[in-house]
């Protein structure tokens, strides 16, 4: 049933799971349609071991958080795109399609029943989860007949603890986050398990992230093990291009759109050499849970390149900022990004 909010401190939340009151669920045939579903108390639930998402990794996931504004409003940001991808990703590993409608009542449907477990307005957010997995049995490599959604949440501070700061990132060379062709652009849970090892690795040697080359190019980069990747040379903002193993993130469009329309800088996706990214003038990585954070330092091949001094970078800063002073409601949301849980 969740732990009693009342029992939290707000001011030393991380980004772990927080048990809450209530989570979403729904299912669906194969051939059918998404029944209505309903909240359920949060907790287990059972599955037979030979449950399509547990043998094959048929399952796939979003991300997205719901803030209390200095407006004290409660909103959550772009839900239509995390909608609109949890779909696509559903029918790339041969799931049912998510109902738009069906996903964006059941995301409000969880925030409101667990309002209260929203920290507040500066403190952290709630994080929603919302699931597809392929939970009927079978045996031999096919799609199953039976698929549940599920959305659950949990109140949590800053992915990185402390004080924003750059970050100090590996590039390996031992192992590829995806492949052309691939499920990369697309948020399957498999994508996941595949970076924890070399995650594990770079931590171990005293990095925060990884930074993942072009499967077919490595003198190419693609993205973080959890985050898109940005450069930024001469004023122009330079991100890798959409081009099937890279995962569409909501953030990154966010950023994109900020710097085209409010910053009026030069704006190229595109292919981006590793060259590029260890001479920038700035770097930095986007996701809903790093939001914008700089980068600092990157090792490649036994080098270390400091960029920008360490510091955060003006165009960095600006453009978190910009997305940051949308999501809290201290700048007018002009694109209407924000959805109020009324």
């Amino acid at each position: 049933m969740g732990i009693d909010p009342k029992a939290i401190d707000w001011d030393s939340l991380g980004f772990n799971l927080t048990e809450t009151r209530s989570m979403y669920k729904a299912v669906c045939k194969r051939e059918g349609s998404w029944s209505t579903g309903g909240l359920i108390p949060f907790g287990n639930i059972e599955l037979s071991p030979a449950a399509g998402v547990l043998n094959y990794g048929q399952g796939v996931f979003e991300g997205m958080k719901a803030y209390r504004t200095i407006k004290n409003r409660i909103v959550i940001f772009r839900p239509d795109m995390n909608a609109k991808r949890i779909s696509m990703s559903s029918q790339r590993l041969c799931m049912p399609a998510m109902d738009k409608d069906l996903f964006l009542r059941a995301v409000l449907a969880t925030v409101k029943d667990n309002l209260d477990y929203i920290p507040p307005n500066g403190k952290g957010s709630l994080y929603l989860r919302p699931v597809v997995w392929g939970t009927a049995p079978v045996l031999g490599v096919k799609p199953v007949d039976e698929y549940t959604f599920i959305v659950y949440a949990s109140p949590v501070g800053p992915y990185f603890k402390g004080d924003i700061k750059p970050l100090n990132l590996l590039v390996t060379n031992d192992y590829h986050r995806a492949a052309p062709k691939g499920i990369g652009n697309v948020k399957a849970i498999g994508n996941y398990s595949a970076s924890l090892l070399p995650l594990i690795k770079a931590k171990n040697e005293g990095y925060d992230e990884v930074i993942y080359l072009n499967a077919g190019d490595e003198e190419l980069i693609e993205e973080a093990g959890a985050a898109n990747m940005f450069i930024i040379k001469d004023n122009v903002l330079k991100t890798p291009k959409l081009a099937g193993s890279i995962l569409p993130g909501v953030t990154r469009d966010s950023v994109l759109t900020l710097a085209r329309e409010i910053l009026e800088i030069d704006v190229q996706e595109t292919d981006v050499t590793l060259n590029e990214v260890c001479t920038a003038d700035e770097v930095f990585c986007t996701g809903t849970a790093v939001v914008v954070t700089p980068v600092g330092k990157i090792a490649s091949d036994n080098k270390e390149y400091i960029i920008n001094g360490e510091k955060i970078g003006k165009i960095t800063n600006e453009l978190r900022s910009l997305l940051i002073g949308i999501q809290r409601e201290e700048r007018e949301d002009t694109f209407n990004w924000l959805q109020s849980v009324d």
